[in-house]
């Protein structure tokens, strides 16, 4: 049996030190390192099997790290970190104190930008180039791996765009393995395709005319021919454009077979691939599948609703509706902008617009919130799946902004339900009508109600709900959040001291609601799985302060931090919101009396 190579290598220094004809060794080492650990410890599995060949070929032919190298996205890079130093650790991967499931800046030299959202490799590598340039270093090499369908979003053509027209010394790389986490869509998947299967004129190459010199497309596993090319590029100047064919899961079968499911496949089982099946009897359901479902329910009774989703068909579980009503549920590719003023097109033909976004990804989107929706006042449904504190894949993917950016848009109504039976029924109030955009946020994961499929129930415009009567401290809390609050109420001994008051809309907020319990109350405590700075705790402070109310109000949320990641259960205990801190709260509150 050959001797282990990959035990050697704790950095690309040691790999430099193997002959070429030893890394399709070591690239079988890598793979079978990857599959290890990510089968036990789940993770991103498919787009870092996928790059193997072309992780080992970058780190051999370039001077890493003084050559920058930037990967988009970020989960391509598994073997990335496992041969910059972090071999001995990546079993901690996207685990609380252990290493990010993307490359992230602060943990290594290597990792030379943060890149948790697709796109920006091309601007963040050209904005290196052009500063080595200004510093006089022209020999210094700038590689952008664009992998996962990032090349279809409208930033990478925007830095594609810039590049074209200077000198510097970049090489962009693209992973073109017609796949992000569903399968590309779009004009330019035709047009790649087209290029791989040889169908597209050689005249016909829209990189060259972006004024890149461009090479491929070249079989992305054959390590001699990257290599081959990647040495024959160190020699020419300016931009230039490098495409290569890859199998997203190569190495694994199941995998390669079903690329979607094997994105994150969670746990499975290294040697026959399988994935190790969950018991899903008798659980609640899954937020996201209330949307899906809800959505293709009402679909069917109201021929106006279409659905919209950036790249997320699965993860939105929008592709319910996709599957019965392919003409009405749109994916539009990694692109949200588009997304968000496609969906305002739509409403100023009087189309019922649900528009689903993973909380973190509207953000890429603000302008067009408060331009084209907002300031138009067009009744856009944004449904923010992901909001609130998401788990492992951490600060780059956690959905606890929107409460803060959305709240100071005028125009906006903010929704955020406490369960699933609650969702279903804001998502019916919404379609029947509404005089202004609205954003319902939930989180990922599974909720509380089994039976949750009950009979829609008009939810009333801007109005708290009492959940628990009290008499000395008042608790409001938006959101999921809720259920830890009664959780850690049915624990207390003493919980008639404590008024429990749920405020799905955080905007319009409750103002008769408000004065009541100002009136009544001499302690007041908000929860919220978002900010603090400028959320919903926030917008009850503003209330009292205009209202001249003296209670005593604590805000309770996400500090003026990044959290981490780690699970949800973990981060949420670290920000003082899950069930156990929130009783020590309450207990505390029974001291003071």
């Amino acid at each position: 049996m050959p001797e282990n190579l990959l035990s050697h290598i704790q950095n690309p220094s040691d790999l430099r030190l193997l002959r070429e004809d030893q890394l399709p060794q070591l690239a079988k080492e890598l793979r079978d390192f990857i599959i290890d650990i990510v089968s036990v410890k789940e993770g991103h599995l498919g787009a870092s099997l996928g790059v193997v060949e072309l992780t080992i070929a970058l780190h051999y032919v370039f001077n890493t790290p003084e050559d920058l190298l930037v990967w988009d996205v970020g989960h391509q890079a598994y073997g990335h970190k496992i041969l910059t130093g972090r071999k001995n650790i990546f079993h901690t991967n996207r685990q609380l104190g252990g290493i990010s499931g993307f490359p992230k800046r602060s943990e290594s030299e290597y990792d030379t930008f943060g890149v948790g959202h697709s796109s920006t490799a091309i601007s963040a590598a050209l904005g290196m180039a052009i500063a080595s340039h200004l510093q006089g270093n022209d020999t210094k090499n700038h590689i952008a791996v664009v992998g996962d369908a990032s090349i279809a979003s409208g930033m990478a053509f925007e830095g594609l765009n810039h590049a074209g027209v200077t000198d510097v010394n970049l090489l962009v790389i693209l992973n073109d393995n017609a796949i992000g986490i569903d399968p590309s869509v779009g004009a330019l998947k035709h047009y790649l395709t087209s290029v791989k299967e040889g169908k597209n004129p050689k005249q016909n190459n829209m990189i060259k005319s972006l004024n890149f010199d461009y090479s491929g497309p070249i079989d992305g596993h054959d390590l001699s021919a990257i290599i081959k090319e990647l040495k024959r590029l160190q020699t020419i100047k300016g931009p230039k454009f490098l495409h290569l064919i890859t199998t997203k899961g190569k190495g694994l079968q199941q995998a390669e077979e079903n690329q979607v499911q094997y994105h994150a496949p969670g746990k499975f089982d290294k040697l026959t691939g399988e994935i190790i099946p969950k018991s899903e009897a008798h659980l609640p359901p899954k937020y996201q599948d209330v949307f899906g479902l809800t959505v293709l329910d009402l679909a069917r009774k109201n021929d106006k609703i279409v659905g919209i989703t950036p790249a997320m068909p699965s993860g939105s579980s929008l592709k319910f509706m996709m599957d019965v009503f392919p003409e009405r549920a749109i994916d539009v590719g990694i692109a949200e902008q588009h997304a968000v003023t496609l969906s305002a097109g739509m409403a100023t033909q009087g189309m019922v617009v649900f528009c689903n976004i993973y909380s973190t990804f509207l953000q890429r989107a603000y302008d067009q919130v408060i331009h084209d929706v907002a300031l138009q006042n067009l009744p856009v449904i944004f449904c923010l799946d992901r909001a609130g504190i998401v788990g492992e894949d951490g600060a780059t993917h956690h959905g606890i902004f929107d409460l803060a950016y959305l709240r100071c848009i005028p125009n906006m109504m903010i929704y955020a339900p406490h369960d699933e039976v609650d969702l279903r029924n804001i998502l019916y109030t919404a379609q029947l009508g509404l005089a202004h955009p609205i954003a319902i946020r939930y989180p990922r994961g599974r909720g509380v109600t089994v039976d949750w499929q009950q009979p829609y129930r008009r939810v009333p415009i801007g109005q708290a709900v009492c959940l628990k009567e009290g008499n000395q401290t008042a608790i409001l809390s938006t959101g999921t959040v809720a259920n830890h609050v009664t959780a850690a109420l049915k624990a207390l001994d003493n919980p008639g001291d404590f008024a429990h008051y749920h405020f799905g809309f955080v905007k319009p907020l409750d103002e008769s609601q408000l004065h009541q319990i100002f009136e009544k109350f001499e302690r007041i405590l908000t929860v919220e799985d978002g900010v603090v700075k400028g959320g919903f705790g926030s917008a009850v402070s503003e209330f009292a302060s205009a209202n001249g109310y003296k209670a005593k109000l604590e805000i309770l949320g996400i500090r003026d931090h990044f959290p981490e990641h780690g699970t949800v259960e973990q981060l949420q205990a670290i920000c003082g919101f899950d069930t156990k801190s929130l009783l020590e709260k309450l207990k505390s509150y029974s001291f003071l009396k």
